[in-house]
């Protein structure tokens, strides 16, 4: 069975944080953006906003380093997912992960991941302008392909539509 994958279009995101704090109410219990699981990386400079998840890494640098394998794939979302039992709050997993998006909680003692709300993700839900979308990697392929299709062939087909007719 394929997984599906997080994944953002960075057109349709506003930087309104929503998902921030529905992930952290969904996992915490508050609305506390600093204990939400994904991020919302804004450079308000550039006007650009940008939700930073766990891409639950095929091979995953953060499940190979912990020393005690609190970290695993789940079998059925594909997600690598933290049991905080387990966890030793080293923060091996933390260094280790390229997108800098597995956080440390220091009154717990453990770090903190997104696990795919177990294949509901919240924060999908509740995006209010579906900048954020959960699906397989096979149509989020598709649909970019296709995207790209069409800034290729805007120019060829305005170039095509201003050369006269006795040059074609």
């Amino acid at each position: 069975m394929p997984f599906k994958i997080l994944t953002v279009d960075t057109n349709l995101c506003t930087g309104c944080r929503l998902c921030e704090l529905v992930c952290s109410l969904n996992k915490e219990g508050e609305c506390n953006p600093r204990k939400a699981r994904i991020r919302v990386l804004k450079l308000d400079k550039e006007g650009f906003d940008f939700p930073l998840t766990c891409q639950h890494c095929g091979e995953a640098p953060c499940k190979e380093i912990c020393p005690v394998n609190a970290l695993a794939r789940d079998s059925n979302t594909g997600a690598i997912v933290l049991d905080e039992k387990i966890c030793i709050g080293c923060r091996a997993c933390t260094l280790a992960c390229p997108f800098g998006v597995i956080r440390y909680d220091p009154p717990k003692g453990v770090s903190r991941k997104c696990d795919l709300c177990e294949g509901d993700p919240k924060c999908v839900t509740f995006c209010e302008t579906h900048a954020l979308r959960y699906e397989r990697l096979e149509t989020a392929e598709t649909r970019k392909y296709a995207e790209v299709l069409k800034v290729l062939i805007r120019p060829l087909s305005r170039s095509r539509s201003e050369t006269p007719l006795n040059q074609k």
